[in-house]
């Protein structure tokens, strides 16, 4: 039997969210949530069959579905997930948050998928986190990663009013998340909002500094998460074999000069279209995830 879901946000991210739950052998959307009873989320939701409040998250408390509800996915923003935190914790739902917000522990399936399913409120950073931290992990895991930068493009048709009000949060949870998740000493990340037309598919780049390591074994392990990470996201490529050059000497805090490897990873996103053109893979690889890590959850961990 399916377990019963809840969907916070009606936005872009929350939609796709919910057409992609639509095809789950394991969650039921069963409650969306939104503030406006006539956002294109809620109208979908409602032909669909899914129960819908347009009074935020006390619409939800209030319905008698709520009992029956065990996964929570936030689909808002950083502001709006500090408040709902609390109440979902007290009601002992288990909740997935696809903001900034940063509440719980960071998860990207590829590199700690299974570490954090025992908690209440897991964190899946953000898209770009998503689409480029496999990559540093990756690196991580056969060389020692002194510095990671990441620069996210996405298509601006694709950035709806919750992504644009959480640009800063983005850029400071996913710097944290390159370092806790992606195993670098730092990190920095950069969000572009690309206004080209036609709209562009998601593009990243990815620069690792990193010392030990042959090039074989650096490529081997990007091309390796890549194809992890393409089980759940099947637009998700390299443009082209990373590049891995002689670098440095670089003054590390705390440490000496070192000389190492500078790795460049360009990467890019297409969607599948199950919302939002598939012009919007930032939204895809977000979504898919977090569906992913919700369907473990909810099963206690087994696959």
């Amino acid at each position: 039997m399916k377990r019963k879901a809840a969907i916070l946000g009606s936005g872009n991210i929350g939609t796709d969210l919910l057409a992609k739950m639509m095809g789950s052998s394991v969650l039921e959307a069963a409650f969306m949530v939104g503030i406006d009873r006539d956002s294109d989320g809620l109208k979908r939701a409602r032909s669909m069959g899914v129960a819908t409040t347009h009074r935020g998250v006390v619409g939800l408390q209030e319905d008698p579905v709520f009992d029956e509800i065990e996964v929570v996915f936030d689909a808002t923003s950083a502001a709006a997930h500090l408040e709902h935190a609390p109440m979902l914790r007290e009601a002992g739902k288990k909740v997935v948050d696809l903001t900034p917000a940063a509440v719980g522990p960071y998860v990207v399936p590829v590199a700690n998928l299974e570490a954090h399913l025992g908690a209440q409120n897991v964190n899946m950073v953000t898209c770009g986190g998503q689409a480029t931290i496999p990559v540093v992990w990756g690196v991580s895991q056969v060389a020692k990663v002194h510095y990671a930068e990441i620069v996210a493009s996405i298509a601006s048709r694709s950035a709806g009013p919750g992504t644009r009000a959480n640009i800063d949060e983005f850029t400071v949870t996913t710097a944290r998340a390159i370092e806790e998740v992606g195993g670098a000493a730092r990190g920095k990340a950069i969000i572009i909002l690309n206004p080209a037309e036609p709209p562009l598919i998601m593009r990243d780049t990815v620069y690792v500094f990193c010392e030990g390591g042959d090039e074989e074994r650096l490529v081997e392990a990007v091309e390796e998460v890549v194809r992890r990470v393409a089980e759940y996201v099947p637009g998700y490529r390299l443009v082209q074999r990373p590049l891995v050059e002689e670098a440095g000497p670089l003054r590390i805090p705390g440490e000496d000069e070192v000389k190492g490897k500078l790795l460049t990873a360009l990467l890019e996103v297409e969607g599948a279209g199950d919302y939002l053109p598939k012009y919007a893979g930032n939204l895809d690889i977000m979504t898919a995830a977090a569906l992913r890590v919700g369907e473990l959850i909810a099963q206690g961990g087994d696959r």
